[in-house]
């Protein structure tokens, strides 16, 4: 089993959810987060007042996948996030080992509990 954890421009999130609801992914966590990369964030103006934004909004995707779907899934995120523009900011995936999964109610286990 693999956990994958995307970070993606916010605006990208609709075109990612399509793209895994084409792969029949129905479970997913979506969380916004704040941080910066390459972009090193941007000035902006508030109450006339200049200042650095060097957070960025971005949103995290996390998915837990049997070994055989990862493949597929890290392309519709990577499909669905690039969009037609692909630049700087266009997001990063991260691929993990997971070790075990515990469905609560059912004490199943393993990838019966994804």
């Amino acid at each position: 089993m693999k956990y994958i954890i995307a970070m993606i421009r916010p605006e990208r999130l609709d075109a990612v959810k399509r793209e895994l609801q084409k792969l029949e992914v129905n479970r997913l966590t979506v969380s916004s987060v704040a941080g910066y990369g390459a972009q090193k964030g941007h000035l902006e103006i508030y109450r006339a007042t200049e200042y650095e934004a060097n957070l960025l909004e971005k949103i995290k995707i996390e998915i837990a996948v049997e070994d055989h779907f990862l493949q597929p899934i890290v392309e519709a995120i990577k499909t669905g996030a690039m969009g037609n523009d692909g630049y700087i900011g266009s997001g990063k995936i991260f691929v993990l080992p997971l070790d075990d999964v515990i469905r609560i109610r059912t004490n199943e286990s393993g990838p019966e509990a994804l």
